[in-house]
């Protein structure tokens, strides 16, 4: 049993033990109250500076006078404008220039150029002047007109001081559900290179089968309704109708509007370094007296004149491929279009005195494939070939014995090519600087070594070129 002495001491030993540690702790306690009401006086004393220099700013502020709004008359409404926008700087559109020119040294001459065993489109590109040649330049203007309508206009400037509209069109902004209508002059949207102004061509000239299918790009005047499908992949249709007035057709002396086109193109991407596109166009348009000029048996100048439908089927598909997409160091473009062609109507040989008239059937047909590849920052070289086949042509006049094959000259059978090298160099995105071999065999009889130095400059805004 424990003994109640003991216990008795023990409780006398904590009560000393208490007695010891107490003033030590109320010592500490004093130093940390001692601290805070420091760190209390500190804030407070900063507080109340910065309420004092907010007070006298305030002061400051309130001693000096202030502006009275101007009192502005009510100007009287404006008058009825065409614009979107009024005043002095409401007309800023986007402008740029392309400045282009060129060098030609060819062995045959230029001002006989023709494409064998295709009726004259009356106005072949070919390959220009020798020498020296200002070539084309483009003068652009475009912007959005308001929230509804975008406009841009492209005049082409040529070395022989002509002056002409490429392009005068306006395009919906705002149309629902994937639609956008253009109207105006517009390049037409068959195939691919038609749409492609020829500063962003990846050689000098057009294919040759553009030349002779249509004589270079086909304009249309009139109006163009697209759709573009709400899909991962890329679909886009498209139907185009207008005046017709451009080689394979012309302008018709009554109301109303002259054939139309129907287009469909596809595209996706391979992976992250490659895209692909692909098409297939119709076009449609009707002649009436559409004369080109030829030589008869005797070597003496005719004029013949078609009139009839004239109908174009087009295939084309584009490849693009760029390490990750990454074009700035290198990339590789394969391209290609297939182009057939049906006439039906009447023939009529317009200079004899009595004239002479039969029916007419023609198909025909021409291709061409190009490659170019960026081998280096700024360096690419491309190589294109071309063929055309003048197919079958069926004259009236000379199935009924009326008329000998070679009264017209121009229609004889040929199988016209090309071969085409280039080389170009691009110090920036606004410079390039071309060099172009070409072996043509394009005219009957005839073989052209083409060599030519281009130089294309751009100036100001410009927008993305086409896929």
């Amino acid at each position: 049993m424990f003994p109640f002495r003991r216990l008795h001491a023990l409780r006398a030993g904590t009560v000393i033990l208490l007695l010891a540690v107490a003033p030590a702790r109320a010592s500490e306690l004093g130093d940390l109250r001692a601290q805070l009401d420091a760190l209390k006086s500190d804030y407070q004393s900063k507080l109340d500076a910065l309420e004092t220099r907010v007070a006298q700013l305030e002061a400051q502020v309130a001693a000096q006078p202030q502006p009275q709004p101007p009192v502005v008359e009510q100007p009287p409404p404006p008058a009825p404008s065409g614009g979107g926008a009024g005043g002095a700087n409401a007309f800023n559109p986007s402008i740029s220039v392309i400045l282009g020119g060129r060098y030609a040294q060819l062995d045959a001459d230029p001002a006989t150029y023709r494409i064998a065993g295709f009726m004259p489109a009356g106005d072949e590109v070919g390959p220009g002047r020798r020498g020296f040649d200002l070539g084309e330049s483009e003068l652009t203007l475009s912007a959005n007109v308001d929230p509804w309508f975008y406009a841009n206009l492209t005049a082409s400037i040529t070395g022989d001081n002509t002056i002409s509209v490429e392009e005068a069109f306006v395009k919906t902004l705002a149309l629902p559900s994937g639609l956008s209508l253009k109207a105006g002059r517009f390049f037409s949207g068959i195939g691919y290179v038609n749409e492609v102004h020829s500063h962003a061509w990846d050689f000098v000239d057009q294919p040759l089968v553009y030349q002779a299918m249509f004589g270079g790009q086909l304009a249309q005047d009139g109006a163009q309704l697209k759709w573009l499908a709400p899909t991962d992949l890329f679909i886009e249709l498209a139907a185009e109708t207008g005046d017709g007035g451009q080689y394979p057709g012309t302008r018709l002396a009554g109301n109303g509007v002259n054939g139309g086109a129907l287009l469909a193109h596809v595209g996706n991407d391979i992976g992250d370094s490659a895209s692909w596109r692909a098409g297939i166009s119709w076009l449609s348009r009707r002649a009436e007296d559409r004369s080109f000029d030829d030589v008869d048996a005797n070597g003496a100048p005719v004029v013949d004149a078609f009139t009839g439908r004239s109908r174009t089927w087009i295939a084309d598909a584009i490849l693009k491929w760029a390490p990750h997409g990454n074009g700035n160091l290198r990339s590789f473009k394969l391209q290609g279009e297939y182009l057939q062609r049906t006439e039906d109507g009447q023939l009529a040989l317009a200079t004899t005195p009595q004239p002479l008239t039969g029916d007419y059937h023609a198909r025909q047909s021409g291709w061409y494939v190009q490659g170019v590849y960026q081998f280096l920052p700024r360096w690419r070289f491309g190589a294109r070939y071309d063929s055309l086949d003048s197919g079958n042509v069926a004259i009236g006049l000379v199935q009924q014995g009326l008329l000998p094959l070679t009264d017209f000259g121009a229609l004889a059978p040929a199988s016209p090519s090309r071969v085409s090298a280039m080389f170009d160099w691009n110090p920036s995105e606004f410079t390039r600087l071309r060099l172009q071999y070409a072996w043509d065999e394009a005219r009957a009889s005839v073989r052209d070594q083409q060599l030519m130095l281009q130089y294309l400059y751009a100036i100001g805004a410009h927008g993305a070129h086409k896929f």
